[in-house]
């Protein structure tokens, strides 16, 4: 069984920052792409940040220069720092995880459980 375990959420003000963690427990025989995505009320859930097994990330326009991930391979870990939050930054955020569980079985997508981020004005 694999589990994605969130944890930083909470209430912040404009400007603010906040940091998110998420550890992946459980078999895990090797980890692919991790990363982060949010959802607002009423609409799709979006991208906000991925990494790669080798550290190459990715960002659309609407955090870059504002959100930064990073991870710790030897703890399955992957971290979102985000600088300078908006309030339209407000979402439930999710982390995912590409985890090949054994050596012999393919990768697949897992999620965590989303952990709120609100931001106020």
């Amino acid at each position: 069984q694999v589990q994605l375990v969130e944890s930083g959420g909470g209430l912040v003000q404009a400007g603010g920052s906040l940091r998110l963690s998420c550890t992946v427990s459980g078999s895990a025989f090797s980890i692919n792409n991790m990363g982060w995505h949010r959802q607002a009320p009423g609409k799709q859930r979006e991208l906000v940040a991925e990494t790669t097994s080798d550290g190459r990330t990715n960002y659309p326009d609407s955090v870059k220069g504002r959100f930064t991930t990073s991870r710790d391979n030897a703890k399955n870990t992957v971290y979102l720092q985000m600088n300078s939050l908006k309030p339209v930054d407000t979402a439930v955020y999710y982390c995912n995880a590409r985890v090949r569980r054994y050596i012999n079985s393919d990768y697949r997508d897992y999620w965590g459980q989303g952990t709120q981020v609100t931001v106020s004005s």
